[in-house]
C-alpha cells in the first residue's frame, strides 16, 4: 500500500450498501477485498443502510454470502437509529406506534418501548418501510400524530429500487401522513445524520469517511454530518451529476469504485 492512501487516512468506513458494495445480489468487482484491506489495515468498518425492513442479522447474513464476513455489530441500519432517537424523545417505557416490518418492532422493543400497532395510547410513531403496511396503518399514525405523538421517519427515500424497477418508497408513504396530518418528522435515515452519526459513534471514530454512491443521500448526509465522503461511481449518481453541484454539496473524493481505498483519488 502507498505510503499515502485513504485508509491511511481516516479510521472509519461508512459503506453504503446496493450500488456502493453490492449490486443487487452479486459484490461490487474488487469491493470484498477492498473491505477486508480496511480491516486488515485496523480501520472501523460500518455497513450503513437506509432499508429499516431487514433486521441487522439478516443484512450481516447477506452480506456474508457475498463474501464480505460481515459481523453483527458491523451493520448499522435506519431502524436501529430510528429507535435510538426515540430514547431521547419520550421516557423509557413508553408505548411507540410502529409501522413497518418485525425487525423495526424488535429494535423498538429492545430499547425498552413497548410497540404497539394502534394509536391509542402512543407517545411516539416511528415510520418504516413494510410491504404489508395498509390504509389502516397509516390512518392510526395520522390518529397519533395528531393526538401530539412525536413522529420519527426511519428515511424518506422516494422510491425503492428492484428488480421490477423503482417502486414506492418509505418516502413515499412518509408523504401521505404528511399530507394528513400538517406536519413533519424527525428524520434517522441519510441525507439526515443520525445514522451516520450513531454509526461513527459506534466504532469511536474520530475521522470517518462515508462512502456511497448517491449524491442525494450518501454524500449529502455526510455533508450535513460535516463528514468527508467518497462517492463511487458503481451506482446511481455520475461525475457529470457532481460537476452540477455546487462546491460546498460535493463529495470529497470521486472514484470509480472501492479499489481506492489503498490508494488516493
Amino acid at each position: 500500500m502507498p505510503s499515502d492512501s485513504l485508509l491511511n487516512r481516516y479510521d472509519a468506513l461508512l459503506l453504503d450498501l446496493d450500488g456502493t458494495v453490492y449490486r443487487g445480489r452479486e459484490a461490487v468487482p474488487g469491493a470484498v477485498e477492498a473491505v477486508a484491506s480496511a480491516r486488515g489495515h485496523g480501520v472501523g468498518v460500518r455497513f450503513v443502510t437506509n432499508n429499516a425492513s431487514r433486521s441487522p442479522r439478516d443484512v450481516a447474513e447477506h452480506l456474508t454470502e457475498l463474501g464480505f464476513n460481515a459481523a453483527l455489530d458491523e451493520v448499522s441500519t435506519s431502524a436501529q437509529a430510528g429507535a435510538e432517537m426515540l430514547l431521547d424523545l419520550v421516557p423509557e417505557g413508553s408505548t411507540v406506534l410502529v409501522l413497518g416490518t418485525e425487525a423495526l418492532v424488535e429494535e423498538v422493543r429492545i430499547r425498552g418501548f413497548v410497540p404497539t400497532r394502534e394509536a391509542h395510547g402512543a407517545k411516539a410513531v416511528v415510520q418504516g418501510l413494510s410491504p404489508d403496511l395498509s390504509w389502516r396503518d397509516l390512518a392510526e399514525a395520522a390518529v397519533a400524530i395528531r393526538a401530539g405523538a412525536v413522529w420519527v421517519a426511519c428515511n424518506v427515500d422516494a422510491t425503492l429500487p428492484t428488480e421490477r424497477g423503482l417502486l414506492p418508497g418509505n418516502g413515499s408513504l412518509v408523504a401521505a401522513v404528511r399530507t394528513a396530518t400538517g406536519q413533519e418528522p424527525l428524520v434517522a435515515g441519510k441525507p439526515a445524520t443520525p445514522l451516520l452519526e450513531q454509526a461513527a459513534k459506534s466504532l469511536g471514530a474520530e475521522r470517518p469517511l462515508v462512502v456511497g454512491d448517491r449524491l442525494d443521500t450518501d454524500i449529502l448526509g455526510a455533508v450535513h454530518a460535516g463528514m468527508d465522503s467518497l462517492l463511487v461511481l458503481t451506482g446511481v449518481s455520475t461525475a457529470e451529476d457532481v460537476e452540477a453541484l455546487p462546491d460546498h454539496l460535493r463529495p470529497t473524493y470521486v472514484a470509480a469504485d472501492l479499489t481506492v481505498l489503498d490508494r488516493l483519488p
